[in-house]
């Protein structure tokens, strides 16, 4: 028996997936498996700027590691439980033995504390696919134990010259605190691989590159995701690449719970291009959908002056709408709690949570910095003289 250590595909014939602010799970070869070690374990992780959470995860980070494979490998995965309770994983979507489908008590006996349980099948299908926890379902899933297992087809149907895997969810967090709720239903935290703007990381493409997004939700809501300045190619509905004569095009595509969905693009016009979430809750951080709707409120200046005395710096947010709330050097803010809105090219940028930014440059551009516009191209007021 022989044994080669790989962390990354060596020769392949596909584009590595690219996860960003994540990482791939590295693999050994065994004879003709490769072996994976998965590690259920709590995770301090920062989501966003101030912002670390006592999550529950697999190595290290929230979502767990990416699993990249091909069709037909034979893998064993070995998956250790450091938690203080049991759990199993489910490879969600996979055809396989029975016994390796991962539901505790119909599948498996639960993973105890301490303990390592061994997987084995042969990889039968290609696509996205994911990976979680079907122990105390509600409490490891929303707490972070969840990741993506892409598998690609042995021979490229499609090639693209960037691979990118994103995914989508929820985090419920009480101002001031660090650990998530999972109990709630009261979601004030949504990000793309564990983190929210500004830390999550921008994609790149050069002008003219075929690019597919990978996105997959195990959170409890859907999400609607729209990206600026092109069109898009719906490919993939749950895993499995659709028919050409199935495949649609959109510039907002809805990914369900418990699924998942792959685009195509060509990065055609060069710009620095949003990615959201269309719920638009969903671009927002740290929420108390509680507070009192304050819009059209008259409130005196001199009460405002008396409560500035009181509390220095003191602002009605909402009065006049919410865009107040992004001068956050004016709101001190609770302890663990990302600043609302972050430095943009033109002024402060409103949304987090689920956003991100794409960034496509010609040839020999730099991904640095801001995009720069040409000279006429930027909206700008209009003088009365041109009304």
């Amino acid at each position: 028996m022989w044994r080669l250590l790989v962390l990354l595909p060596l020769l392949t014939s596909f584009t590595p997936v690219e996860v960003p602010n994540g990482i791939k799970l590295p693999y050994e070869v065994e004879g003709e498996t490769k072996v994976f070690h998965l590690i259920a374990e709590p995770v301090q992780w920062e989501i966003g700027p101030n912002l670390i959470l006592n999550c529950w995860g697999y190595n290290g980070i929230v979502p767990g590691p990416l699993i990249e494979a091909e069709e037909g490998d034979h893998v064993r995965i070995l998956v250790t439980n450091k938690l203080p309770e049991p759990t199993t994983v489910h490879w969600h979507g996979l055809i396989l033995p029975s016994g390796m489908d991962g539901v505790t008590g119909l599948n498996q006996p639960p993973i105890p504390s301490g303990e390592t349980f061994q997987y084995e099948f042969t990889l039968k299908q290609s696509g996205t696919y994911m990976y979680h926890s079907h122990y105390d379902e509600m409490v490891q899933i929303g707490m972070g134990m969840h990741g993506f297992f892409i598998i690609h087809p042995k021979e490229p149907i499609v090639e693209v010259d960037r691979d990118y895997a994103i995914m989508l969810s929820m985090f419920s967090v009480a101002p001031g605190t660090a650990n998530p709720d999972p109990i709630s239903n009261d979601f004030n935290y949504f990000t793309y691989n564990g983190t929210v703007w500004p830390t999550t990381e921008s994609l790149i493409a050069r002008e003219g590159e075929k690019i597919r997004i990978r996105f997959g939700n195990l959170s409890m809501d859907s999400h609607p995701i729209h990206i600026h300045g092109h069109e898009f190619t719906v490919v993939a509905k749950g895993a499995r690449r659709l028919n050409p004569s199935a495949q649609y095009d959109v510039v907002t595509v809805d990914v369900p719970t418990g699924n998942t969905r792959d685009i195509e693009m060509i990065a055609a016009y060069p710009g620095d291009w949003a990615m959201h979430c269309h719920k638009s809750h969903h671009v927002m951080n740290g929420m108390i959908h509680e507070l009192t709707n304050l819009i059209d409120v008259k409130i005196p200046e001199a009460t405002i002056k008396k409560l500035q005395e009181l509390i220095p710096g003191f602002m009605p947010m909402g009065i006049h709408g919410m865009g107040q709330m992004y001068d956050h050097h004016h709101h001190p803010l609770p302890p663990n709690t990302v600043p609302f809105g972050s430095p943009g090219p033109f002024g402060i940028i409103e949304m987090s949570g689920m956003f991100s930014v794409i960034k496509i440059r010609r040839q020999g551009e730099s991904f640095e910095g801001w995009y720069k516009n040409p000279e006429g191209t930027v909206a700008s007021p209009v003088s009365r003289s041109e009304e």
